[in-house]
């Protein structure tokens, strides 16, 4: 079903766009409910930032996309930035299809898993569909380590972006933007010493692809200590977490990426809140009482990545 909103979302080509001129980037935020979805827009609210909400394979199985598609109607409804609704890694092109039918404003065709040769005839298919619908496409050249939501990808099996064939796959294709591998993983462990990414490798796909073309950082959590620290203060178990340096932002947008996911961070605050809220508070089992500081802990950290990413004050 459509969306059914006098305001209407943004695609995010038009977004990051501005974003490559600006040399900022544009948070991308994964959405599972309603929390999640307040936190996100009540920071984008304040800081006046424009956003993209993000939901993934996993997000609409759990919550179910008309359930999530009414939640970002009422955002719309409360919010005057500018908004997209994106689907994040899209293994085939019928969910695509569904996606784009359904209202969202542009969609994740992850078709890096195939052959080069299959990766492209795949997204082809959704970018021809795609843009007959005024919806932006994003795809992926090269794989990320990691594991998160319906993504597992061995270390072994991670290849980064290779310049030549990016350039190739973009005219091919027609692809709005361009999700490449340089170092980043999904998922809370990323790295095993010290944080490092292929600027280099960046900089060489930056000039194979034109500075006027939007490039995607995928795995770009910076897992933050002290987010860990209180998970694993409150009961959890998560030993050695560690994330993308932020300080490492600003040289990527200089480099050409303008659309910058975070999921574990929210997933980290979000679930800290709540085990801090358990430990503090044993009686407690109505779920607005653990909710609530939840929600506030996930719309304090989007506000840091917004004023990271350069975004504030964009919309």
């Amino acid at each position: 079903m459509p969306l059914c909103t006098s305001r209407q979302l943004v695609p995010t080509k038009e977004l990051l766009l501005k974003a490559l001129k600006g040399k900022y980037a544009v948070g991308a935020y994964n959405v599972n409910n309603m929390e999640l979805l307040q936190a996100i827009v009540e920071a984008g609210n304040e800081l006046r930032a424009p956003l993209i909400l993000q939901v993934s394979e996993g997000a609409r199985k759990y919550a179910d996309q008309t359930y999530l598609i009414k939640l970002v109607e009422a955002a719309l409804e409360s919010s005057d930035i500018p908004i997209a609704l994106h689907l994040d890694h899209g293994e085939g092109v019928e969910i695509c299809k569904a996606c784009i039918d359904g209202g969202f404003s542009s969609v994740m065709i992850d078709g890096s898993k195939h052959p080069f040769e299959e990766n492209v005839a795949i997204v082809k298919q959704v970018v021809d569909y795609a843009h007959a619908r005024g919806v932006s496409v994003e795809a992926e050249l090269g794989r990320l380590a990691g594991v998160e939501d319906n993504i597992s990808v061995s270390e072994k099996d991670a290849i980064f972006t290779n310049p030549r064939e990016a350039k190739e796959f973009i005219e091919r294709t027609g692809v709005d933007s361009l999700a490449v591998a340089i170092g980043t993983s999904h998922g809370a462990y990323k790295f095993k010493g010290e944080a490092k990414l292929d600027f280099e490798r960046l900089a060489e796909i930056q000039e194979a692809v034109g500075q006027g073309y939007p490039l995607v950082l995928h795995g770009a959590s910076s897992v933050p200590e002290e987010l860990v620290k209180i998970c694993n203060d409150n009961g959890a178990e998560i030993p050695g977490a560690k994330g993308v340096p932020e300080e490492m932002f600003s040289q990527a947008t200089k480099l050409g990426v303008a659309k910058i996911n975070v999921d574990t961070d929210l997933r980290l605050a979000f679930t800290g809140a709540i085990r801090k809220h358990f430990k503090e508070n044993p009686s407690h089992f109505d779920p607005r009482q653990y909710l609530k500081p939840a929600r506030a802990a996930v719309k304090e950290i989007v506000k840091h990545k917004i004023q990271v990413f350069g975004t504030d004050g964009k919309a």
